[in-house]
């Protein structure tokens, strides 16, 4: 068999599913690629067992046929090249002989047979989501999953699907983010949660547009199809934490911060915090907030002051900076709402500015202050 393919097309796209494939696998064949050419499509899949990637290009070719590639070589090989119509020629011992403008180079393929097949799409839920809407979705959500392995439940975004809404949930037990979008119906009540890794393959290449994804889900696996990606991952079998119980029901305090300004002063006093804990003392009282950091063990300490709006009782409570600071990167405002209570109980985060459709809410529990 032979075919011809553009080697920035083909790089580019197996760049984007190349992110499936883990570097110790527990079988050989999972360091290859499927390459399956049919009717002048060539699809490439790529598996790790637990997350199925696959993607479609053009290619001029008058035979159909398949056969497995070693992807890091070949990965290597196409990075090496330069833009240009490459022949691929696949001889009956699966052995791949690529010819370019200047050069043959010889890669040992495998047997396409011992390939992982596709979980079954039987008995399917399926709704449709913008794409951009998942981008946002998993960008405001995934930097707040557990990398906790003894808590299965928290190592994803749990997807809450309503008639009217869905909601995207994430948590590692210090902070809590939620993200709900009424403008997607998925006409269902269901629940379940997707992992980390195929996220953010996902997130790498999903486009911040309008194009409709065709998302469905079975009980154990999820398959999100776009134009010509497609993916499939097994869920998560474990039960999400009951997440509504922990956000407080009225924080009485609020305080409205500039964004950037926060931001930028939270990285500057962390420097100076204890490295394991990130510890930043907030006091608050008037229209002032007074950050502090100290690392008793090295003396280093650091202070900053910032206006804000302050509507309660003055308050000096501590917080994981480098939590907080990812929380505001997840906010687009330009202000940030934070409502308080006591020192001990978790503080609220929102943005004072969102779309109609959209509501995000930010929960982190705070940190004892010595």
């Amino acid at each position: 068999m032979k075919f011809i393919v553009s080697s920035s097309t083909l790089l580019k796209q197996l760049q984007q599913i190349g992110g499936v494939i883990s570097s110790n696998t527990v079988l050989p064949i999972l360091e290859d690629f499927l390459f399956e050419v049919s009717d002048k499509k060539l699809t490439v899949v790529a598996t790790d067992l637990e997350t199925v990637m696959r993607v479609q290009i053009s290619v001029e070719s008058n035979e159909n046929g398949r056969f497995c590639v070693p992807a890091k070589i070949l990965l290597d090989t196409l990075k090496a090249l330069p833009d240009q119509p490459l022949t691929l020629n696949i001889e009956s011992n699966f052995a791949i002989e690529i010819t370019s403008d200047n050069g043959k180079y010889k890669i040992m393929g495998e047997n396409p047979d011992n390939f992982p097949k596709d979980p079954s799409e039987e008995n399917v839920n399926t709704f449709t989501i913008p794409s951009g809407v998942l981008l946002t979705a998993i960008n405001k959500t995934l930097f707040a999953v557990s990398t906790d392995d003894l808590r299965p439940a928290m190592t994803g975004v749990y997807f809450e699907l309503g008639k009217d809404n869905i909601q995207f949930v994430s948590t590692d037990a210090h902070r809590l983010v939620r993200y709900k979008r009424t403008s997607v119906s998925p006409d269902e009540t269901s629940n379940f949660i997707v992992p980390r890794k195929p996220l953010n393959v996902l997130k790498n290449v999903l486009p911040d547009n309008e194009d409709e994804l065709t998302v469905s889900h079975t009980e154990n696996h999820l398959f999100i199809k776009h134009k010509e990606i497609s993916l499939i991952c097994r869920l998560i079998d474990a039960r999400f934490p009951d997440y509504k119980v922990v956000i407080p029901a009225e924080n009485p305090y609020t305080l409205i911060i500039n964004k950037a300004a926060f931001a930028s002063a939270l990285r500057r006093v962390n420097v100076f915090a204890n490295k394991s804990t990130n510890l930043v003392a907030l006091s608050i009282s008037g229209n002032e907030i007074q950050l502090n950091a100290q690392d008793v063990d090295y003396n280093f300490e650091g202070n900053e002051r910032l206006a804000c709006q302050y509507n309660g009782e003055p308050l000096q409570i501590g917080f994981n900076a480098k939590f907080l600071s990812e929380m505001l990167g997840a906010i687009n405002s330009d202000d940030v709402k934070m409502e308080l209570s006591t020192p001990s109980k978790a503080g609220l985060i929102k943005p004072t500015e969102q779309e109609e459709d959209e509501d995000l809410l930010l929960l982190i529990m705070p940190l004892l202050i010595n």
